[in-house]
């Protein structure tokens, strides 16, 4: 650092003689091949169990790990959630809890079932062939594979828990809970087997839950149908030229489901809705429908359907009152095929006029609307002497049954999810029965199947179901319903609208559909006694079938002689049915708080939190609530936290076609896993959040800049002896950095409290890139690199900044545990220790000074206006650096201008001098539209450049052992060559 203008004589290099940085903190990360090093580290010290020793005696704070699906490698999604949860769990082990995270898969279910049947159909194999027990263990084999993949590539992302011992929900362990926690439901009589219909997927052969179902575009055959009216019934209601009127008309209902016509029963209308009876008085000849047909049908949609159906004009005859509607029957269309029955016009809150005709056809066998609307009137309609039974239209595998006369063996969807051949044959029926009055083809949103991505059906099968509406022990209001939503009401929601979210779906939501007709899973363990369909209540049996599950797993259920085994020698086995159904995996993982939280010494009930993506409002969430409420009365955690999904940098889905993806396997091989978590922890994850190559690339930016904050840290207290000074004597400046730091203190802790990651971040990073490195670092390079080794002013900031070191390394911890770590032993070397170890430093109440900060934020405003000025005359190449600068600075503000009494503005504004005067300043002086009242007139500093600290003083030279240094830089030499010689 030897300047050009430094006399001959001198041939010192004064560099050695300089605390300048150093340290074994590399500027560049290399996160890539750091992390895997870190984590053999954390291996190696067992950092799990060790904080869990270290824990014992504190609060506990519990977060329960809703399970990933253990059936391949971990996506973007994967990778926000479980980071995020890891961020939760170590910020409040930071903060003083005993935070033990214990991770869980879910590996029941059909997703791992249908992988082991394409490899047995790639091998032509036949699953029906395969003893259900030889078949379950491949499917247990399978999950396992995958949950070790998951397992390592979590622990990649710096995730730390309990990887040794998960739980699964194929442990025998927990297999024997979920049973004994259905058994609960059986025993207090809220578990039922009915007839409903339930979302089918054809593909599958299996009953879907809602959770199970998304949306996509669909092509539907639409048609409209005439219902002969008959007047069976209501012939009083009308006088004598309305019913005349009425007798010869149809009314016409809309479907885009032509095959669930051999199922209709009903018609259902609103008494909201104004009807009124028309007249087709021009059609052309070869018209589905005719001059003089008469058709019943809304107001409002009147037109709309003469134009489906081709009718050139037409009259309106009279309003039909929808009171007059009930006692009303039709023919149905297709009579002569087998359907001589009388169709029902029943009212219904769902029906509407926004399309359609005003009328809905209703098959109660295919859809929860009509089944609930037929179950309505069921009582109403046996007195009318109407069958109110519903039928079975369609198999497991979509064909068309003998309940649907003239079309038994016609397919609905095939094996592939492709349309069959039903619509097609009913349509035409229709036709040539004289019953179809229009066609078309709609595109429209329809339920799939989330695995498969194909159509689903409704269709009537028998199921179990858990009530929710059956009053409890607690009387006609205790229901699994009115629980739920008190338990709702209790929860705290992370973002506060999740709240109304699982409320809607709670309160809207019919009986829980727990069976499934599968072979991977918990089977609904509990037998039917043949002649009278009730379920067996008996606490011995229940406890023979739980005790061997825990020792043998499930598949003791579907062992040889396992019916007589379980009831034992009180029942005959003969006389009950073993039901082999499967519960719905949304059971299992609802039942995890039974066999985690309950079952393990290490974590308690209920769960403080509980975090997954938003479509778990539907899911877990909502069936752990489901679950908890019906055997324990509230729900199983204390507040919920719900992020979004992930998309591209565009706001797209993410999906292979579009070539869009990220991999978070590729991010860690390239930039490192604190990349991906500074990515998660920086988002706002309560919305929907993007990420893609430039979204990353802003995160290395950032990351680079948080690293370098702590490397200057490091290299600088490699420097300090230990030596602190006391708070009262330190200067201004670092009274100030202690401030700042007890602000961000109660930031950070809140922050992290509400689980508001963004907003510690984006304090973090503003404290440390302008705080810290544009600010007090800035200033405080002279004194620390330059001051003498005695300094009380270099001592006080090099406590600062061990203060500044030992607190953000702490706070970042949890957000980039690897950089926290590598920094942390940079600067305490250590065999067994570890930052993760540590807890968020207390800091004194005492450092916060609100008047000290509002006179340095007055300081730092004059200041940019200088470094503002001095930046055009570096531009302009009339200064190489700010220390050739003597600025003058103008100050009309008062209040600026008292802020500034005593300030050493050379110092903080880094140039060699500087001259405050009280006034406006001249008309070309520098100034900032947003900092009133402050003028600048840069100035050359005048005298000799100090060979040392480069400062331009007119006192260099004045000491004649050190002629070429400035007096402060000629004492730092005389204690450096003193102490050099001492030693």
């Amino acid at each position: 650092m030897t300047s050009p203008e430094t006399s001959e004589a001198s041939a010192r290099d004064y560099s050695e003689t300089l605390f300048l940085p150093e340290t074994p903190f590399p500027m560049r990360g290399g996160l890539p091949q750091r992390e895997p090093e870190l984590i053999a580290r954390w291996r190696r010290l067992d950092l799990y169990r060790r904080l869990r020793e270290q824990s014992k005696g504190r609060e506990q704070f519990v977060l329960h790990d809703g399970p990933p699906y253990a059936n391949g490698n971990l996506h973007i999604g994967h990778a926000l959630n479980k980071i995020l949860k890891d961020i939760v769990t170590r910020s409040h082990q930071m903060q003083g809890y005993d935070s033990n995270y214990v991770p869980g898969w879910d590996c029941h279910g059909l997703p791992i079932e249908w992988k082991i049947e394409e490899q047995y159909r790639a091998k032509g194999k036949n699953k029906d062939d395969v003893p259900i027990v030889e078949f379950r263990q491949e499917c247990r084999q399978f999950a396992q594979h995958w949950v070790g993949v998951q397992s390592e590539e979590f622990q990649r992302l710096g995730v730390e828990g309990d990887f040794k011992t998960p739980y699964t929900t194929m442990a025998f362990k927990s297999e024997a809970v979920i049973a004994a926690e259905l058994l609960k439901f059986a025993t207090s009589g809220q578990l039922y087997r009915g007839s409903k219909p339930v979302m089918w997927s054809v593909v599958e052969k299996t009953a879907l839950a809602e959770a199970e179902v998304e949306y996509h575009d669909y092509q539907s055959d639409a048609i409209f149908v005439k219902f002969p009216v008959t007047m069976n019934m209501g012939r009083s209601l009308f006088d004598k030229d309305a019913r005349e009127d009425v007798e010869n008309a149809s009314v016409v209902i809309w479907t885009t489901t032509p095959w669930t016509i051999p199922g209709n029963r009903a018609i259902s209308y609103s008494p909201k809705i104004d009807y009124a009876l028309y007249e087709v008085t021009a059609a052309p000849s070869d018209n589905w429908v005719k001059v003089g047909e008469r058709l019943i049908l809304a107001e409002k949609l009147a037109s709309e359907v003469m134009k489906a159906g081709r009718v050139d004009a037409f009259r309106r005859i009279r309003s039909i009152e929808p009171d007059v509607l009930f006692p009303v029957n039709c023919a149905h269309p297709l009579a002569a095929l087998g359907y001589g029955f009388d169709v029902p016009l029943l009212a219904g809150d769902h029906v509407t006029d926004d399309a359609g005709t005003g009328f809905v056809h209703t098959a109660p066998g295919h859809g929860t609307d009509d089944f609930e609307v037929w179950m309505a009137h069921k009582g109403q309609l046996e007195t009318r002497g109407i069958d109110t039974t519903i039928p079975y239209t369609v198999d497991a595998d979509g064909y068309l049954t003998k309940d649907a006369p003239g079309f038994t063996g016609r397919r609905v969807l095939n094996d592939k999810g492709e349309k069959g051949d039903a619509n097609e044959a009913v349509i035409t029926a229709l036709r040539e029965a004289g019953a179809l009055l229009a066609r078309a083809r709609l595109k429209h949103q329809y339920p799939h199947s989330w695995r498969s991505k194909k159509p689903i059906i409704f269709r009537n099968t028998p199921q179990w179901f858990i009530a929710m509406d059956k009053p409890l022990e607690g009387g006609a209001e205790d229901t699994l319903r009115a629980r739920a939503l008190a338990a709702i009401d209790a929860t705290r929601f992370v973002p506060a609208a999740g709240r109304n979210r699982l409320r809607g779906m709670i309160e809207n939501r019919p009986d829980w559909v727990v069976s499934r007709q599968r072979a991977w899973g918990v089977p609904i363990a509990v037998f039917v006694n043949r002649e009278t369909g009730a379920v067996l209540r008996d606490d011995a049996v229940n406890a023979r079938i739980v005790a061997a599950f825990a020792a043998e797993g499930a598949d003791a259920w579907f062992a040889e002689g396992a019916a007589a085994r379980f009831l034992g020698a009180e029942h005959d086995w003969t006389l009950y049915e073993k039901v082999d159904d499967i519960l719905d995996v949304w059971f299992d993982s609802g039942s995890t708080h039974a066999f985690v939280l309950e079952g393990r010494d290490d974590l308690k009930w209920p769960a403080d939190v509980y975090l997954e993506g938003s479509d778990q409002h539907r899911g877990w969430f909502h069936s752990s609530l489901l679950e908890s409420c019906g055997t324990r009365g509230r729900a199983p955690y204390n507040a919920v936290v719900t992020h979004g999904f992930t998309m591209d940098e565009q706001g797209r889905k993410m999906s292979k076609s579009l070539g869009n993806q990220t991999f978070p396997q590729e991010v860690t091989k390239q930039y490192g896993a604190d990349i991906l978590r500074l990515w998660v922890a920086s988002t706002d994850y309560t919305e929907d959040s993007r990420i893609g190559p430039e979204i990353l690339k802003t995160n290395v930016d950032t990351y680079r800049k948080l690293r370098n904050t702590l490397r200057w840290l490091l290299g600088t207290l490699a420097h300090h002896d230990g030596t602190d000074v006391d708070v009262a004597e330190m200067p201004e400046l670092e009274r100030l950095m202690l401030h700042r730091l007890a602000e961000l203190d109660a930031e950070v802790r809140q922050g992290y409290r509400d689980f508001d990651y963004r907003s510690v971040v984006s304090g973090l990073i503003s404290f440390m890139v302008v705080d810290l490195s544009a600010f007090y670092f800035d200033v405080r390079k002279d004194v620390l690199y330059c001051d003498p080794w005695s300094s009380t002013r270099r001592k006080a900031a090099l406590t600062v900044c061990s203060r500044l070191f030992e607190t953000l390394v702490a706070w970042l911890a949890p957000l980039l545990p690897f950089t926290a770590e590598e920094a942390w032993l940079a600067r305490h070397p250590s065999e067994d220790g570890s930052v993760h170890f540590g807890q968020f430093p207390e800091i004194p109440a005492g450092w916060l000074d609100a008047g000290l900060a509002e006179k340095w934020r007055k300081i730092r405003l004059v200041r940019r206006v200088v470094t503002g000025a001095l930046e055009i005359e570096r531009r302009e190449k009339r200064i190489g650096s700010s220390l050739e600068a003597h600025p003058t600075i103008y100050v009309a503000n008062a209040d600026l201008l008292a802020a500034l009494e005593g300030a050493d503005l050379a110092e903080i504004a880094i140039t060699s001098a500087a001259t405050l005067v009280a006034g406006e300043g001249p008309d070309g002086a520098f100034r900032l539209d947003d900092v009133a009242g402050v003028a600048v007139v840069p100035g050359l500093a005048e005298g000799t450049k100090c060979a040392r600290s480069w400062r331009i003083l007119p006192e260099v030279g004045s000491d004649p052992d050190y002629p070429d240094l400035s007096l402060r830089d000629a004492a730092a030499m005389r204690e450096y060559d003193a102490r050099k010689t001492a030693a």
